[in-house]
């Protein structure tokens, strides 16, 4: 694999430009939901979704003027929805886990408490921002059905319900059935949905946006079998978080299921799907088809 670099800093600044101001008597968890989108994250969701929406926008013509004023709060949201995400993952009720990309997780630094509801405060705060959004939009029906995706791919029938039936099921042995039901759910939702609502926004047809929901399914789930295989083969200090936490929790995994040579083969098989139907899509896909390559090839 060859490396690829993606210049994240307009991106950085966009999600600044959308953090609550750390003031008031609530300042407290204002800052714990700061730091938390802050702590260097890869921006992967926000990349995909801006990303997309240039790949369609400029396909109908569109200069940038004229689309990244609706996308960015989408961007904003998501970010701080995969934030909140990992916020809660992350409390002793759930993984237990003290470290997050390398610095202490939110709950670590501000108590079990209130890093609770510094998650809450952060998927509350982005679809405060995506409504807000969609109520100022030039493009109203775009922006309605990009907060219905939002919502779909955030909650029970997203990540939120695949979470919980990751939680419900630590510690039973899963099928194949059920790994993938979590993984689709828990990881591949908000994958999903900054691709389809960067296509929304972007203009694409309900037959493009149903063609990239199919290509979030597969980089999702790949992602996550990567990570499964991170866990295993990689250190503490390459991926800036615990090690063997699968093991731990006695989570089924696809490495624990099947073992690393078939993990790594349906990675491949995964990802080369998504590459061809991502070729079928009109516009310069050049930099979401390097995105693919590096998300699910990554080392780290």
């Amino acid at each position: 694999m060859s490396e690829f670099h993606y210049d994240s800093t307009e991106v950085n600044g966009i999600l600044r430009e959308f953090l609550p101001e750390v003031r008031g008597l609530q300042k407290t968890v204002i800052q714990a939901m700061d730091e938390a989108v802050e702590n260097g994250g890869k921006r992967v969701r926000p990349i995909l979704m801006y990303e997309t929406c240039r790949c369609f926008a400029e396909a109908c013509g569109e200069e940038k003027e004229q689309w990244i004023g609706d996308i960015a709060p989408f961007m904003a949201a998501i970010e701080m929805i995969h934030s909140f995400s990992l916020v809660h993952d992350d409390l002793p009720c759930m993984d237990n886990d003290t470290l997050r990309r390398g610095r202490p997780t939110t709950w670590y630094s501000y108590g079990e408490a209130m890093g609770t509801l510094a998650g809450d405060g952060l998927v509350l705060e982005a679809m405060y921002i995506a409504g807000k959004s969609a109520a100022e939009s030039k493009e109203p029906g775009r922006a309605a059905e990009a907060l219905r995706i939002l919502g779909e791919k955030s909650g029970i029938r997203g990540m939120l319900g695949g979470q919980s039936v990751d939680v419900e099921e630590t510690g039973n042995p899963l099928d194949e059935d059920q790994l993938n039901f979590i993984y689709r759910l828990k990881t591949a939702a908000l994958i999903e949905a900054s691709l389809m609502i960067g296509a929304v926004i972007g203009g694409a047809t309900a037959r493009e946006t149903d063609t990239i929901e199919k290509i979030g399914k597969n980089i999702g789930i790949a992602f996550q079998i990567r990570d499964d295989i991170l866990d295993e083969i990689s250190t503490e200090e390459e991926l800036g978080k615990p090690i063997h936490s699968d093991e731990r929790n006695n989570k089924t995994t696809y490495v624990t299921l099947y073992g690393l040579e078939r993990a790594e083969a349906e990675v491949r098989r995964l990802s080369s799907e998504a590459r061809e139907l991502l070729e079928e899509l009109p516009g310069d896909k050049e930099t979401l088809l390097s995105l693919i390559e590096m998300l699910t090839e990554r080392t780290h």
